[in-house]
């Protein structure tokens, strides 16, 4: 039995607990009424531009077609902007407009005024920079500066304060010997156990105090300057926007897209896995989080989410809730060159330690990762060397899970080899097809064999719903588009250069050898005398007066050492295949590092896949691509969440040549591609509706520029 005094000191370290605890309540809660009414002033003048443009007739949806507007309308009110502004006074005097006609009136354009703001997105503009966004800002500051800790550290402190309200009151019944004389027996006993309670919460409170006191004192520093706030943005612009839409509701209005179109009885059971935040270190979209949860629910799945929507996120999101539901071990398979992304994004964004099974020490890796638990992290070379690791694997993870579609290649198999002794995987890739529905079969076969005759290349024939419907339990794909809504605008533009006097003398030489890789490169064959180079740097000239970054991508090797001789030694790069990922990484870096105007070289098969380069607002694509698939990867690696401005587009092209011939066949392809892939419906109406073979294009052009400037038969 506790002693009257020592009650009262448990009951005096609680009041100071439970002040505290209230006290980050009070704050969290001032700071999201600032964001909140930010948002507001921010929407307040769009949504009176769209009232503007809003026939008063619209009033009578909202009223079942009640109010008569006739009136209204004769005497100048067209709008429900123009209602809206109006006094009642000024309503009333209207002959035929009564007080009950009139509070009607204004009730109905009120909640079409509400509405209007509900679904007004805000745009962060880092060009325009106006005072009400810059509060906006300033008033998301202290919540993104309070990084990750902020939500435990409420959810810890509401906690507390309920514990504690709860059993403090309860306790005082024994905190002094005439309380505990006037109570009787069972409520003594209530008495005591509450204080048993209590001292349970203190035993832990050094490090509960601690989060409670660094989230208060985080989110009691003052913002930054305006100037100041608007550069925090530019180097966090994906946590500014996750808080927002998390805080003001900013997820896109079609939750059905977002949630990619599943059937209403999955998708609710989706909704309704739970996912636990313990081990997570970042906020989600709310997209996000049903990927996450999609994944869990479904356990065996492929998300498919184009470029830039944060796959890598979902993935870590559940493998911090399995932690928290007592997984220890988990293993994530991709290619090289995104390896040491991978186990960034995981120690970044989790309390999972990720150890990199790869290079000289892998077997140092491996051993503490079996002994210690956390996220292993290999190649699909590395993991065909795991074939004797006997850890239980929670989940396993396979980015870029294309790399597996032909069920005949040794990463194929190893990955499916673990795929039979794992209950949960995890297959992601943003281009889960490119030429046959069988394609995705093979990604499906090792998942859920047991859809496989529901994937059928007639379903994808038949359009968008019945691939849809067929796909579902295994397959959720979301598109920028439909749930990236600040993204700033994506403006492409073809330059196209008339071959110089030596670039069409190259360019002839090459179609009479009947070289198709010399054709697609011939503008570059004498650098000095090069049209399209002459543009290129141009066009990088005029980013660095604007102080923007430059991404420049070519297929070609030797390209890119012509640029880089144009531009001089400063450029970043070139990122090319055969450079390791390490060094690939550290190039990224040093070009996201540079304040101001920069150049970055790549390769547009290697910076095209797995490195995030929204750094760079202008992109430069040197020659038009076989595969359009190719050249959207490599734009949406700058066109991705965290991106702030508007990204420019530049496509160097010739015209009447190899280029122009290329985008002609092309066309066709991108637009198919466009209907049904970046549609979730994975697959063609017909044999290679997406991408070509090479030599097939290949072939046909040589024929046909051989046939036209050399005349009579083609050159074999």
């Amino acid at each position: 039995m506790s002693g009257a005094r020592e009650v009262r000191d448990v009951l005096r370290q609680a009041a100071r607990l439970l002040a505290e605890a209230r006290e980050l309540r009070a704050e969290h809660e001032r700071a999201l009424t600032r964001v909140v009414a930010a948002v507001s002033a921010l929407r307040k003048p769009q949504a009176r531009a769209e009232l503007a443009g809003i026939p008063v007739a619209r009033l009578k949806d909202v009223t079942g077609g009640r109010l008569r507007l006739g009136m209204l309308e004769r005497m100048g009110y067209t709008t429900v902007l123009d209602v809206l502004d109006a006094t009642p006074y000024e309503l009333q005097r209207l002959p035929g407009i009564g007080p009950q006609t009139q509070r009607q009136v204004h009730a109905a354009a009120k909640q079409i005024e509400r509405a209007a703001r509900e679904v007004t997105t805000v745009q962060i503009d880092v060009e325009g920079q106006d005072a009400e966004t810059t509060a906006l800002l300033a008033a998301l500051y202290p919540l993104v500066a309070a990084g990750p800790e902020l939500p435990r550290a409420r959810r810890t402190a509401d906690a507390v304060e309920e514990r504690l309200a709860a059993l403090m009151p309860v306790a005082r019944a024994v905190s002094g010997w005439w309380r505990r004389l006037l109570s009787g027996e069972e409520k003594r006993r209530r008495a005591e156990e509450a204080v048993a309670g209590i001292s349970e919460i203190l035993a832990g409170q050094t490090e509960t105090r601690l989060l409670i006191t660094q989230a208060t004192v985080d989110l009691l520093r003052p913002s930054p300057s305006g100037a100041e706030v608007w550069i925090d943005f530019e180097i966090r612009a994906a946590d500014y926007y996750n808080l927002l839409a998390e805080i003001a509701a900013l997820e896109p209005g079609d939750r059905v897209a977002a949630e990619g179109f599943l059937p209403d009885d999955l998708a609710e059971r989706v909704r309704h896995q739970e996912l636990d935040d313990t081990h997570r270190r970042v906020s989600l979209r709310g997209y996000q989080v049903f990927g996450a949860r999609f994944a869990l629910a479904q356990r065996r799945v492929i998300l498919g989410d184009e470029m830039g929507l944060g796959k890598t996120v979902q993935a870590i999101a559940a493998l911090a809730h399995l932690k928290a539901r007592g997984r220890s071990h988990f293993l994530v398979v991709c290619p090289a060159s995104v390896l040491i992304n991978w186990t960034r994004e995981i120690e970044t964004r989790s309390t999972l330690p990720a150890y990199r099974l790869h290079g000289g020490e892998r077997d140092t890796a491996l051993a503490e990762w079996l002994e210690r638990g956390g996220v292993a992290v290999t190649t699909f070379d590395g993991l065909q060397r795991l074939d004797g690791v006997s850890a239980e694997v929670g989940m396993l993870v396979v980015d870029e899970a294309h790399y597996v579609k032909n069920p005949e290649a040794r990463r194929s198999r190893a990955v499916a080899a673990w795929c039979g002794r794992v209950e949960r995987v995890l297959f992601m890739t943003g281009t889960p097809m490119e030429n046959r529905v069988e394609e995705f079969r093979n990604l499906v076969r090792p998942l859920q064999p047991e859809l496989l005759a529901q994937v059928r290349g007639s379903d994808a024939a038949a359009g968008a719903q019945a691939f849809r419907s067929a796909v579902a339990p295994v397959y959720l794909r979301r598109n920028q588009e439909d749930v990236l809504t600040e993204l700033p605008d994506l403006v492409r533009v073809d330059e196209w250069e008339e071959l110089s006097a030596a670039d069409a003398d190259a360019y002839r030489a090459a179609v009479a050898a009947g070289n198709f890789m010399a054709m697609r490169r011939a503008a570059y064959a004498v650098p000095d005398k090069s049209a399209k180079l002459e543009r290129l740097r141009e066009l990088v000239d005029e980013a660095a007066g604007s102080g923007l970054k430059v991404v420049v991508f070519s297929y070609f090797r030797d390209v890119l050492t012509a640029v880089r001789d144009a531009l001089g030694p400063a450029v970043h790069g070139p990122l090319t295949g055969d450079l390791r990922p390490e060094r690939r990484q550290e190039a990224v870096d040093a070009f996201s590092a540079v304040p101001g105007h920069a150049v970055l070289l790549a390769q547009i098969q290697a910076g095209g896949v797995g490195l995030n380069l929204q750094a760079a607002s202008v992109v430069i694509i040197c020659e038009p691509q076989v595969k359009p698939t190719m050249e959207s990867q490599a734009v949406a690696r700058a066109h991705r969440m965290g991106q702030v401005r508007r990204v420019q587009v530049h496509r160097l092209l010739s015209p009447g040549g190899v280029d122009e011939r290329m985008l002609k066949i092309l066309q066709a392809k991108t637009a198919l591609f466009d209907a049904y892939a970046r549609r979730s419906d994975l697959a063609e109406s017909a044999p290679d509706a997406i991408d070509v073979s090479e030599q097939a294009l290949a072939r046909q052009i040589v024929e046909e520029e051989q046939a036209r400037l050399l005349g009579g038969a083609p050159v074999r």
